[in-house]
């Protein structure tokens, strides 16, 4: 079975982002736990915790659908050890957000070299965080996010994601979320090729760390490297691809999501890919 969703807000606090997902029909959701754009924001409080587990279980929502994402100003691959220090600080209250929520999983981008050290040494510094914090935290699986590879982000190549979780050496707390749009821009031809790609993905990383997907069409065109989300079916991956992944039994029982530009229509989006299944 699939579960689509969207990455939908937490204006007003956590407790909302559940209420949100089910107002649009969805069956799993992303979210963030806090403002994204902030280092630091105020603790969850125990009212909100409660909220939110509350509307998840009135909503049929379990950990299992759900792909909490961490903020955008996290860089665990930063050469400078005191600002990857403040990285660090930052996913570590993300975890512990996510282990206050009762959720099980934490999305992150891996991070930038900034073009000062070479890919694998900024790749070990990631691991060697992302280790530390798995070991000060508990039944939260890192999930590491595919890139486009603009500009000097790591973890656009699968054999970059499967050095990662290699480096992390965690079984049961590192998986990997795919996302299609940056999958397509970073050169994986999921449009044309599809099962080559996928064959690549099982081959290299394998379908037991995927443990989420991000479902957007594509402004870049292949290996492009741009991160340019598109609505689906109005970008260069088309509704057709959508339809093989909806199609795909290798992709069920994981939180399938949506963040494509125009949330006013993400009803209509999750309506579409759930027609599109056989």
């Amino acid at each position: 079975m699939k579960y689509i969703g969207a990455h939908v807000s937490i204006s007003g606090g956590v407790e909302n982002a559940p209420l949100n997902a089910a107002a649009i029909g969805a069956k799993a959701f992303a979210m963030f736990t806090k403002n994204q754009r902030q280092w630091k924001s105020p603790p969850l409080t125990a009212k909100s915790i409660e909220g939110f587990k509350k509307n998840c279980a009135d909503n049929g929502f379990t950990a299992d659908q759900i792909l909490p994402h961490d903020g955008y100003l996290i860089n665990l691959g930063n050469p400078d050890a005191e600002k990857r220090r403040g990285s660090r600080e930052a996913f570590l209250d993300e975890m512990t957000r996510c282990m206050q929520l009762g959720l099980k999983y934490l999305n992150f981008h891996p991070g930038s070299h900034l073009r000062e050290i070479p890919v694998d040494d900024c790749l070990k510094l990631i691991a060697d965080e992302v280790k530390s914090v798995l070991a000060e935290t508990e039944g939260v699986c890192a999930v590491i996010e595919n890139t486009a590879g603009q500009g000097s982000n790591v973890g656009s190549a699968f054999e970059e994601l499967a050095r990662l979780i290699e480096l992390i050496d965690e079984p049961g707390r590192v998986g990997v979320c795919l996302d299609t749009c940056h999958a397509f821009a970073a050169g994986y031809d999921l449009k044309d090729s599809y099962e080559t790609v996928m064959e690549q993905f099982g081959r290299k990383i394998g379908f037991g760390y995927l443990k989420g997907m991000h479902l957007n069409d594509s402004k870049s065109v292949l290996n492009g490297h741009l991160d340019r989300h598109h609505s689906i079916g109005k970008g260069e991956l088309g509704v057709e691809t959508f339809r093989t992944i909806m199609n795909d039994p290798r992709l069920d029982g994981i939180p399938m999501v949506l963040e494509t530009i125009d949330e006013t229509i993400w009803k209509e989006e999750i309506a579409l890919l759930y027609s599109l299944v056989k």
